[in-house]
């Protein structure tokens, strides 16, 4: 749906810059986007690369672990239905330290496994169960300590300051997390299994 909402909005312009005789500007524009995107991309690559490689060095350096063992009281509130041994909880530990970090894109690979070991959990395979719900939640609020992505784009468009941004998004992501885990616990006892 989202492409066919672009390919009507790029129609629009095309057809407007015709209309109106700027079809050199639409032009202009076109390419500029064109060379600005994919010195984005360029840009994105690099980071995610390195940021990647650095949560495989942490996770082979144990880093993760440890951080997932300091992660465990959290769990075992958020999620008091999964076993303390199940392989649900290492995948939700590893997306919480991708997403803190800042990582969506190294977040995403362990919130599907996690899900589907979620699932497996699941005694009604058509309705989702309160630790699901909650584990979107907190995905869709997405705490972040460094907001790696948004550093990225600052430092790309030319920002003075591209790291100014970690405080604020520190407490709006907070909030947002706050707010989305007293939801999930509030409609989890209401709806409890």
């Amino acid at each position: 749906m989202l492409n066919y909402m672009w390919g009507i909005m790029i129609i629009i312009g095309i057809v407007v810059g015709a209309l109106t005789g700027n079809m050199e500007a639409v032009s202009a524009a076109i390419i500029d986007s064109s060379k600005e995107a994919i010195a984005l991309c360029i840009t994105m690559l690099g980071i995610v690369a390195m940021w990647t490689g650095v949560l495989k060095i942490a996770e082979v350096g144990g880093l993760m672990a440890a951080m997932s063992r300091v992660l465990t009281p959290v769990i075992d509130f958020l999620f008091p239905r999964v076993p303390k041994d199940h392989p649900a909880r290492e995948y939700i530990s590893t997306n919480f330290v991708a997403n803190m970090l800042g990582l969506g894109w190294a977040a995403t690979p362990a919130g599907l496994k996690a899900m589907e070991e979620l699932q497996k959990l699941n005694k009604d395979k058509s309705v989702a169960t309160t630790d699901m719900c909650t584990f979107l939640i907190i995905n869709i609020s997405s705490l972040q300590l460094v907001p790696m992505n948004i550093i990225a784009y600052r430092s790309e468009y030319g920002s003075v300051a591209p790291t100014a941004i970690i405080v604020p998004a520190i407490l709006a992501t907070l909030v947002s997390t706050l707010a989305g885990v007293i939801y999930a616990k509030i409609m989890g006892r209401r709806y409890h299994e």
